[in-house]
């Protein structure tokens, strides 16, 4: 007879132990065991833990036959992008994003893509009927593109019905939703999770199938449920934006088929999301031109070189201590960058309210930001615009110096493709880079000096 049995597991790692404790030994973190009863079955835990392909053979490395992943495009050039190229056949692609960022709707679009290119593709949903799949479909004008919908979330059937139907794409839409009977976890529970989505990694690897996995976050950014569920998958993608921005940004965190740090950017629409293939453009078009507190700033997303305004507001506090607030930079970095400022280029800021901004919802974390920011800081407080046609960056040291950045050359041919004439860049980068022609390329060796380049004739405040 089934034994009911108690235990605890880390939502974060998976981690089990018999009773519950504040901290997780596994990963560190605090009041993250859950309880959960199991049954002791022995065809349950035969069920549950039988390994495919058993008795193999180890090979020489050098022994084992090259053959490159065959890759499926899903008609979103973004997406592939961010993916590599396409989904790779057999592999397993974790999609995770808050509530109504677009998730579904996006796949939604890459399941009418891929069934029109000639792929048979099954979309499962454990959140929406499939009246509400039709409805979504219409209003995007793919209700005829021949995708299959089933709307289930037992594990057991969902198995049955992709051995019956054979599928070369299948979606889950979500993986919290979906559960198996034999677990007495409720849907969403660590083990559920786990073992649901280590029966889907079984059929993609064994039966060349190209799996899509959308989760939820948590209020802190990451995606619900264990963390080894980011470990099983081959591609961890986070779709970033909010309610308050019209555009979206696609991240690649993990991509065993590609390179990790990739971006794609998309546009939510009534019809859908609409890819933006220029980023630069969108994100300058609307910029305040002959306005001060503005620097532009070319940041490198994984391989593709996107120009942005970064925006400075200084004014003289009325509190007794000043605000700093930062939105999309870190505050830490830019309270570092204001001392720096102060004691190394003599600008004072100590009664001053500083606020800064990355227009359009993006963030910048790469250290190549830190001179655009301090320009634009200076610029807000000397009210002495930057010319719009010219670039900044740089990397801002501790005594004031500014250091060479990556991808040098990748920035000055984004600057010169969007039109800018003149671009101000550390001078340790010169001695390798060409500049493109009809671009002017001007090198500093100090914050003091890029304000001399962007100012004018510089004068210390004391």
């Amino acid at each position: 007879m089934a034994k009911k049995t108690t235990k605890y597991v880390c939502g974060q790692c998976g981690y089990e132990t018999a009773r519950w404790l504040g901290k997780c030994p596994s990963c560190g973190e605090w009041n993250t065991f859950e309880e959960v009863e199991t049954i002791q079955a022995q065809e349950v835990e035969k069920k549950l833990k039988r390994r495919p392909g058993g008795g193999a053979e180890a090979l020489d490395v050098a022994e084992i036959p090259d053959e490159g992943a065959a890759r499926l495009t899903t008609g979103i050039a973004e997406l592939d992008r961010v993916l590599g190229g396409g989904a790779v056949e057999g592999s397993m692609m974790l999609i995770g994003g808050e509530p109504g960022i677009g998730k579904s709707t996006l796949l939604t679009q890459v399941s009418a893509n891929m069934a029109r290119d000639g792929w048979k593709v099954l979309y499962i949903s454990g959140e929406e009927s499939a009246r509400q799949i039709k409805m979504r479909a219409r209003r995007l004008g793919l209700e005829d593109s021949g995708f299959l919908v089933l709307p289930e979330n037992d594990m057991n059937a969902i198995d049955s019905r992709i051995d019956a139907i054979r599928p070369d794409v299948v979606i889950a839409d979500s993986v919290q939703t979906m559960y198996l009977p034999e677990l007495s976890g409720a849907p969403g529970s660590v083990s559920q999770v786990r073992e649901s989505a280590a029966l889907l990694m079984r059929k993609a690897k064994t039966d060349g199938i190209c799996v899509f996995l959308v989760g939820h976050v948590t209020k802190e950014g990451s995606i619900a449920g264990p963390r080894i569920l980011e470990h099983m998958v081959d591609a961890v993608l986070y779709f970033e934006g909010d309610g308050e921005h019209q555009y979206r940004l696609l991240r690649a965190v993990k991509n065993r088929f590609g390179s990790v740090n990739e971006l794609g950017m998309f546009e939510m629409t009534g019809e859908g999301m609409r890819e933006v293939p220029n980023p630069s453009e969108a994100l300058l078009n609307e910029r305040a031109h002959g306005q001060s507190g503005s620097a532009v700033n070319c940041a490198m997303e994984g391989t593709r070189a996107l120009l942005v305004d970064v925006q400075a507001l200084v004014a003289t506090t009325v509190f007794g201590n000043p605000r700093r607030m930062s939105s999309g930079v870190e505050q830490g970095r830019m309270a570092l960058l204001l001392a720096v400022m102060e004691k190394r280029a003599g600008i004072p800021l100590y009664n001053k309210d500083v606020y800064v901004n990355i227009a359009g919802g993006m963030s910048l974390s790469e250290p190549a930001a830190d001179l655009a920011i301090c320009a634009a800081i200076a610029s807000s407080h000397k009210n002495l615009p930057i010319d719009a046609r010219t670039a900044v960056m740089g990397e801002v040291g501790l005594a004031g110096e500014v250091r060479a950045v990556s991808h040098a050359e990748r920035r000055l041919n984004e600057c010169a493709r969007m039109g800018f004439t003149d671009v101000v860049l550390p001078r340790g980068n010169l001695r390798s880079v060409k500049a493109p022609e009809g671009l002017r390329v001007h090198g500093v060796d100090t914050v003091a000096q890029a304000f001399e380049k962007l100012f004018g004739a510089y004068r210390r405040e004391e």
